[in-house]
């Protein structure tokens, strides 16, 4: 037993160090910092009021003539129109594809958006809502209407980050819940069949209550994505113009490597930590209830 805990703590150490040097020491030493101040002087919440009380991270102005709300707002915001659309067009698209003929080709080519890195998503994010060489505008112009170049306005800057990701982000939820109807017993819809239920019934009734595990997934990882998204804004519009597309990810980067405020980063930092870990504990909690 001596020597093979002598073997365990040779595979394990190595690991364990890693842990330790490049992602223990840097939370904690983030979780300092945002306590402190420039001088090392300790401030207690004073970094806190301050980020919050900034109008980089909410502009109450902004709610009466228009964009930048602020970067926490644009993230409620991105959360309140990105997550409803990801999980609807995903379970949607993973139940019409189900039996068609080519379904696997057509899920396939959905997922490339999440196969490809995001930073080449931001960038064809900016094509596709270019004024010149759009598909938006291409669409629009069907129809007589003049486009422009989206991300560049403020009042539609982040609206066209956040439908963009639309489509990087649905063939994830397609994946999973094309993967949880697999699961689903045929019987259970011949059986409905056979009593004479509607399609819609059946969807309502079998299809959504089985697949909540999945839809408690999808929800989750689509919040944590959400919540610290960064390389989409920072390659398509780097906040702008004017901060209208800012988020809290790209404002921490914002605060530490061109203000030089590390501690302000760092509270921006924790509140977004603080943020994943509700988030993913509310995620154990439900699967914790799904399985008792």
């Amino acid at each position: 037993m001596k020597s093979n805990a002598k073997y365990v703590l040779f595979f394990v150490l190595p690991g364990m160090l890693m842990l330790l040097i490049f992602v223990i020491y840097p939370v904690a030493r983030t979780f300092t910092l945002s306590f402190l101040n420039s001088e090392g002087e300790f401030v207690g919440l004073q970094n806190y009021t301050r980020i919050f009380s900034s109008r980089d991270i909410i502009d109450l102005q902004g709610f009466s003539r228009g964009f930048p709300l602020g970067a926490l707002v644009h993230n409620l915001l991105w959360i309140a129109i990105h997550l409803p659309l990801t999980v609807a067009l995903g379970l949607s698209l993973a139940v019409l594809l189900k039996n068609v003929k080519g379904g696997a080709l057509i899920k396939s080519i959905i997922f490339l958006g999440m196969v490809m890195p995001m930073i080449v998503g931001g960038v064809m994010i900016n094509f596709i809502f270019d004024r010149n060489l759009g598909i938006v505008n291409g669409v629009l112009s069907i129809f007589g209407i003049t486009g422009k170049n989206w991300t560049a306005h403020p009042d539609t800057a982040l609206l066209s980050l956040i439908f963009g990701s639309v489509w990087l982000w649905t063939g994830f939820s397609v994946v999973l819940y094309s993967a949880g109807l697999e699961t689903i017993p045929k019987d259970y819809y011949e059986a409905a069949q056979l009593d004479g239920a509607s399609s819609w019934k059946i969807f309502t009734n079998i299809t959504v209550p089985l697949l909540r595990p999945i839809t408690i997934v999808v929800i989750t990882m689509t919040l944590l994505w959400e919540l610290k998204v960064f390389d989409i804004v920072y390659v398509a519009t780097m906040g702008g113009p004017g901060g209208a597309s800012n988020v809290l990810a790209l404002q921490m980067y914002t605060y530490a490597f061109r203000a030089f405020d590390f501690n302000r980063s760092a509270a921006v930092a924790v509140v977004l930590t603080l943020s994943t870990l509700v988030v993913s504990l509310s995620l154990l909690r439900s699967v914790k209830d799904e399985q008792a």
